[in-house]
Protein backbone atom coordinates (compact mmCIF):
# COMPACT_ATOMS: atom_id res chain seq x y z
CA UNK A 1 0.00 0.00 0.00
CA UNK A 2 1.02 3.32 -0.80
CA UNK A 3 0.40 7.08 0.80
CA UNK A 4 -1.30 9.57 -0.97
CA UNK A 5 -1.28 13.25 0.44
CA UNK A 6 -3.90 16.15 -0.86
CA UNK A 7 -5.40 19.23 -0.97
CA UNK A 8 -8.85 19.41 -0.62
CA UNK A 9 -11.42 22.69 -1.65
CA UNK A 10 -14.50 22.67 -0.80
CA UNK A 11 -18.17 24.83 -0.67
CA UNK A 12 -19.06 23.73 2.25
CA UNK A 13 -22.70 25.08 1.95
CA UNK A 14 -24.53 22.06 1.46
CA UNK A 15 -22.58 19.80 3.60
CA UNK A 16 -23.76 18.82 7.32
CA UNK A 17 -19.57 19.45 7.92
CA UNK A 18 -16.66 17.98 7.12
CA UNK A 19 -17.04 14.41 8.95
CA UNK A 20 -18.83 11.92 8.12
CA UNK A 21 -22.22 11.61 10.25
CA UNK A 22 -25.20 9.24 10.06
CA UNK A 23 -28.21 10.29 7.64
CA UNK A 24 -25.92 13.15 6.69
CA UNK A 25 -24.19 14.18 3.83
CA UNK A 26 -20.87 15.43 4.39
CA UNK A 27 -17.57 16.30 2.53
CA UNK A 28 -15.96 12.89 4.04
CA UNK A 29 -18.75 11.03 2.84
CA UNK A 30 -18.12 12.20 -0.74
CA UNK A 31 -14.42 11.62 -0.85
CA UNK A 32 -14.37 7.97 0.59
CA UNK A 33 -17.71 7.33 -2.01
CA UNK A 34 -15.42 8.29 -5.34
CA UNK A 35 -12.48 6.40 -3.73
CA UNK A 36 -14.44 3.59 -3.48
CA UNK A 37 -15.58 3.32 -6.73
CA UNK A 38 -11.65 4.23 -7.69
CA UNK A 39 -10.71 0.62 -5.57
CA UNK A 40 -13.88 -1.26 -6.61
CA UNK A 41 -14.44 -1.48 -2.99
CA UNK A 42 -17.65 -1.33 -0.35
CA UNK A 43 -15.94 1.54 1.24
CA UNK A 44 -12.18 3.16 1.56
CA UNK A 45 -10.98 5.53 4.69
CA UNK A 46 -9.80 8.85 4.36
CA UNK A 47 -8.07 10.69 7.01
CA UNK A 48 -8.03 14.77 6.97
CA UNK A 49 -6.44 17.25 9.09
CA UNK A 50 -9.76 17.53 10.95
CA UNK A 51 -13.12 18.75 10.58
CA UNK A 52 -14.89 21.66 9.32
CA UNK A 53 -18.31 22.93 10.56
CA UNK A 54 -21.52 23.08 8.72
CA UNK A 55 -21.43 25.49 5.91
CA UNK A 56 -17.59 26.24 6.40
CA UNK A 57 -15.61 25.96 3.17
CA UNK A 58 -11.83 25.15 2.66
CA UNK A 59 -9.30 26.10 0.07
CA UNK A 60 -6.75 24.00 1.47
CA UNK A 61 -8.55 21.52 3.60
CA UNK A 62 -5.29 18.21 3.68
CA UNK A 63 -6.26 14.36 3.52
CA UNK A 64 -4.56 11.60 3.21
CA UNK A 65 -5.40 7.74 1.98
CA UNK A 66 -3.31 4.83 1.56
CA UNK A 67 -3.99 3.21 -1.92
CA UNK A 68 -2.94 -0.40 -3.48
CA UNK A 69 -3.07 1.21 -7.63
CA UNK A 70 -0.23 2.07 -9.21
CA UNK A 71 -1.88 5.70 -10.82
CA UNK A 72 0.54 7.87 -11.79
CA UNK A 73 0.51 11.31 -9.70
CA UNK A 74 -0.41 13.66 -12.28
CA UNK A 75 -3.57 11.28 -13.25
CA UNK A 76 -4.94 11.20 -9.88
CA UNK A 77 -6.62 14.84 -9.62
CA UNK A 78 -8.70 13.85 -12.82
CA UNK A 79 -9.18 10.03 -11.58
CA UNK A 80 -10.86 11.56 -7.95
CA UNK A 81 -12.34 14.78 -9.43
CA UNK A 82 -14.49 13.27 -12.22
CA UNK A 83 -16.45 11.21 -9.30
CA UNK A 84 -16.89 14.29 -6.85
CA UNK A 85 -19.73 16.75 -6.82
CA UNK A 86 -18.86 20.24 -8.74
CA UNK A 87 -18.27 21.85 -5.36
CA UNK A 88 -15.17 19.85 -4.21
CA UNK A 89 -12.05 19.06 -5.52
CA UNK A 90 -9.10 17.75 -5.23
CA UNK A 91 -5.77 18.66 -6.28
CA UNK A 92 -2.07 18.55 -5.42
CA UNK A 93 -2.22 14.60 -4.93
CA UNK A 94 1.28 12.98 -4.49
CA UNK A 95 2.76 10.61 -3.00
CA UNK A 96 4.62 10.62 0.28
CA UNK A 97 6.07 8.41 3.08
CA UNK A 98 3.80 5.86 4.51
CA UNK A 99 4.26 7.70 7.81
CA UNK A 100 2.62 10.95 7.02
CA UNK A 101 -0.58 11.88 8.99
CA UNK A 102 -3.06 14.30 7.64
CA UNK A 103 -3.85 15.30 11.35
CA UNK A 104 -1.46 14.16 13.74
CA UNK A 105 1.51 15.92 11.49
CA UNK A 106 0.04 19.54 11.20
CA UNK A 107 1.99 21.92 13.32
CA UNK A 108 -0.59 24.80 12.45
CA UNK A 109 -3.46 26.05 10.88
CA UNK A 110 -4.73 29.21 8.99
CA UNK A 111 -8.61 30.77 9.25
CA UNK A 112 -10.35 33.15 7.47
CA UNK A 113 -13.68 34.65 8.51
CA UNK A 114 -15.44 36.97 6.12
CA UNK A 115 -17.92 39.35 7.18
CA UNK A 116 -19.70 42.13 5.32
CA UNK A 117 -21.22 45.04 7.17
CA UNK A 118 -23.22 46.72 4.08
CA UNK A 119 -26.79 47.94 4.94
CA UNK A 120 -28.29 45.68 2.32
CA UNK A 121 -27.53 41.81 2.08
CA UNK A 122 -25.86 40.58 -1.17
CA UNK A 123 -28.00 37.53 -2.18
CA UNK A 124 -25.28 36.17 -4.30
CA UNK A 125 -22.61 36.16 -1.15
CA UNK A 126 -24.95 35.12 0.90
CA UNK A 127 -23.17 31.57 1.45
CA UNK A 128 -19.46 32.97 1.28
CA UNK A 129 -19.79 36.09 3.33
CA UNK A 130 -21.35 36.37 7.04
CA UNK A 131 -23.77 39.82 6.77
CA UNK A 132 -23.39 41.52 9.66
CA UNK A 133 -24.84 45.28 8.85
CA UNK A 134 -23.37 47.40 12.34
CA UNK A 135 -21.01 50.27 12.51
CA UNK A 136 -17.67 48.41 13.91
CA UNK A 137 -13.93 49.39 15.66
CA UNK A 138 -11.20 48.76 13.97
CA UNK A 139 -9.25 50.20 17.11
CA UNK A 140 -11.41 48.41 19.54
CA UNK A 141 -11.02 44.60 18.12
CA UNK A 142 -7.75 45.40 16.86
CA UNK A 143 -6.49 45.49 21.17
CA UNK A 144 -9.35 42.81 21.76
CA UNK A 145 -7.15 40.48 19.18
CA UNK A 146 -4.12 41.30 20.89
CA UNK A 147 -5.21 40.21 23.88
CA UNK A 148 -6.45 36.91 22.06
CA UNK A 149 -2.66 36.01 20.61
CA UNK A 150 -0.83 33.91 22.84
CA UNK A 151 -1.44 30.61 24.55
CA UNK A 152 -4.33 30.14 26.60
CA UNK A 153 -7.24 27.96 27.73
CA UNK A 154 -10.22 28.45 25.00
CA UNK A 155 -12.35 26.79 26.97
CA UNK A 156 -14.85 30.39 26.94
CA UNK A 157 -13.87 30.31 23.05
CA UNK A 158 -15.48 26.90 21.92
CA UNK A 159 -18.42 25.32 22.33
CA UNK A 160 -19.19 23.05 25.25
CA UNK A 161 -20.03 20.36 22.77
CA UNK A 162 -16.54 19.49 22.14
CA UNK A 163 -15.23 15.88 23.73
CA UNK A 164 -11.41 17.47 23.64
CA UNK A 165 -10.42 17.86 27.37
CA UNK A 166 -6.95 19.75 26.79
CA UNK A 167 -8.52 23.01 26.01
CA UNK A 168 -4.76 25.02 25.42
CA UNK A 169 -4.18 26.02 22.14
CA UNK A 170 -1.71 29.14 20.96
CA UNK A 171 -2.86 31.76 17.72
CA UNK A 172 0.12 33.20 16.76
CA UNK A 173 -1.35 35.93 14.78
CA UNK A 174 -4.50 37.58 14.21
CA UNK A 175 -5.07 39.95 11.06
CA UNK A 176 -8.43 42.21 10.86
CA UNK A 177 -8.62 43.94 7.26
CA UNK A 178 -10.67 46.36 5.72
CA UNK A 179 -11.95 46.48 2.68
CA UNK A 180 -15.05 48.68 1.69
CA UNK A 181 -17.63 47.15 4.06
CA UNK A 182 -16.25 43.74 3.96
CA UNK A 183 -14.15 42.51 6.95
CA UNK A 184 -11.81 39.68 6.85
CA UNK A 185 -10.85 38.23 9.87
CA UNK A 186 -7.56 35.65 9.78
CA UNK A 187 -6.37 33.75 12.37
CA UNK A 188 -2.98 31.19 12.55
CA UNK A 189 -2.64 29.23 15.66
CA UNK A 190 -1.23 25.46 16.59
CA UNK A 191 -4.91 24.13 16.55
CA UNK A 192 -8.65 24.95 16.79
CA UNK A 193 -11.42 23.61 18.83
CA UNK A 194 -14.78 22.86 17.59
CA UNK A 195 -16.15 26.59 16.94
CA UNK A 196 -13.37 28.28 18.20
CA UNK A 197 -12.59 30.59 15.09
CA UNK A 198 -16.36 31.08 14.93
CA UNK A 199 -16.56 32.21 18.73
CA UNK A 200 -13.60 34.08 18.13
CA UNK A 201 -14.79 36.26 15.39
CA UNK A 202 -18.31 36.27 16.82
CA UNK A 203 -16.76 37.97 20.34
CA UNK A 204 -14.81 40.21 18.25
CA UNK A 205 -17.59 41.73 16.41
CA UNK A 206 -19.19 42.25 19.74
CA UNK A 207 -16.04 44.27 20.85
CA UNK A 208 -16.51 46.05 17.73
CA UNK A 209 -20.11 47.17 18.42
CA UNK A 210 -19.55 48.18 22.35
CA UNK A 211 -21.08 44.97 23.69
CA UNK A 212 -17.68 43.84 25.20
CA UNK A 213 -14.39 45.76 26.22
CA UNK A 214 -11.42 44.89 25.21
CA UNK A 215 -10.18 44.52 28.49
CA UNK A 216 -12.61 42.13 29.30
CA UNK A 217 -10.54 39.76 27.11
CA UNK A 218 -8.32 38.24 30.02
CA UNK A 219 -11.48 38.06 32.41
CA UNK A 220 -13.29 36.08 29.62
CA UNK A 221 -10.24 33.27 29.45
CA UNK A 222 -10.00 33.28 33.36
CA UNK A 223 -13.56 32.48 33.69
CA UNK A 224 -13.47 29.41 31.48
CA UNK A 225 -17.40 30.14 30.84
CA UNK A 226 -18.57 30.01 27.29
CA UNK A 227 -21.39 32.20 28.00
CA UNK A 228 -18.58 35.03 28.84
CA UNK A 229 -17.65 35.30 25.27
CA UNK A 230 -19.68 36.42 22.41
CA UNK A 231 -21.78 34.81 20.25
CA UNK A 232 -21.40 31.15 17.80
CA UNK A 233 -21.88 33.11 14.62
CA UNK A 234 -22.56 31.01 11.50
CA UNK A 235 -20.15 29.02 9.22
CA UNK A 236 -21.15 30.65 6.22
CA UNK A 237 -18.65 33.03 6.77
CA UNK A 238 -15.51 30.73 7.16
CA UNK A 239 -12.51 29.06 5.26
CA UNK A 240 -9.80 26.84 6.31
CA UNK A 241 -6.97 28.02 3.77
CA UNK A 242 -3.94 26.60 4.84
CA UNK A 243 -2.79 23.69 6.78
CA UNK A 244 1.19 23.75 7.80
CA UNK A 245 3.40 20.86 7.86
CA UNK A 246 6.50 22.43 8.36
CA UNK A 247 7.44 24.64 10.66
CA UNK A 248 9.80 27.15 9.21
CA UNK A 249 6.93 27.48 6.38
CA UNK A 250 4.53 28.68 9.45
CA UNK A 251 6.79 31.02 10.78
CA UNK A 252 6.81 32.59 7.40
CA UNK A 253 3.14 32.40 7.26
CA UNK A 254 2.96 33.94 10.91
CA UNK A 255 5.71 36.53 9.59
CA UNK A 256 3.90 37.80 6.90
CA UNK A 257 0.41 37.81 8.74
CA UNK A 258 2.12 40.30 11.06
CA UNK A 259 4.06 42.54 8.65
CA UNK A 260 0.94 42.65 6.38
Amino acid sequence: MKRVKGIVTYDGTKYSGYQVQVDKKTIQAELEKALAKIHKADSWNVVSSGRTDTGVHSLGQTIHFDTSLSIPEERWPQAFNRLLPDDIQVRDLQYVHHDFHARFDSVGKKYVYKVNTAREKDIFKRNFVYHHPYVLSYEKMLEAAMHLEGTHDFTSFSSPRTDVIDKVRTIYAIELEKNGDEWTFTYIGNGFLYQMVRVLTGTLLHVGKGKIRPEEIPEIFEGKDRSLAGPSIPGTGLYLTNVYYDQEALEVAVKNLKHS
